[in-house]
């Protein structure tokens, strides 16, 4: 199968999450109004500067012991940890998606000098927005693959986490194409623009 391209992802910044990044708790933490217009002016700034973008490929997926993960007829990531979590899962679908350019660029302006406050917010409304993003992509999946009774797996994994080393961004990066979002690779595997994140899922029978 061919990625899919999603050239404009309309997501909306989930605000909970991003004041839970700014360190925020619900009963704990205290805002005042002018504190919280300040941070909603720059929450809306990043909706303006961020256009969240992304891309997805379906696979055919097998596990071989002790951990395998063989997707369609020649890409094999060994981890045991993403074996475990595929495990009842015919077929993978991987996910990418990134926040662009403009929105780095504002929170490093920030961050080498100009308001400290907008640029962490920035950078949290960004986090947030660009994994919104992979939210969105698994929920339009859901709905094309309810019409063959399959669904997605309720979580997500993503190169770095457990023993799925970093380096499979390699192979990740390679088959979305994340190049073709203006997202290339490090050579420490980084993703550049920061606010890029790709993600694997299993496919599984209702």
């Amino acid at each position: 199968m061919k990625p899919v391209f999603f050239e404009k992802i309309p997501v909306i910044a989930p605000l909970p999450a991003i004041y839970r990044r700014l360190g925020y708790r619900r009963r704990i933490t205290r805002l005042n109004a002018e504190g919280r217009r300040e941070i909603e002016r720059y929450l809306d700034e990043a909706q303006d500067l961020i256009a969240p973008k992304g891309t997805a490929l379906r696979l055919p997926c097998r596990i071989e012991p002790p951990g395998r993960v063989v997707l369609g007829e020649t890409t094999v990531f060994a981890s045991r940890d993403l074996a475990r979590f595929l495990k009842n899962s015919g077929e993978a679908l991987l996910m990418g998606a990134t926040g662009g350019a403009a929105i780095m660029e504002a929170i490093q302006a920030e961050m080498a000098g100009g308001d400290a406050t907008r640029g962490v917010t920035l950078d949290a409304a960004a986090s947030e927005i660009t994994d919104a993003a992979l939210d969105w992509i698994m929920s339009y999946f859901r709905q094309t693959l309810r019409r063959e009774g399959k669904t997605l797996l309720t979580g997500r994994f993503s190169p770095g986490y457990g023993d799925f080393v970093l380096e499979n961004q390699l192979l990740v990066h390679r088959l979305l194409p994340m190049e073709q979002l203006g997202v290339t690779l490090t050579k420490t595997c980084l993703m550049v623009p920061e606010k890029s994140v790709t993600a694997l899922t299993g496919i599984v029978s209702l």
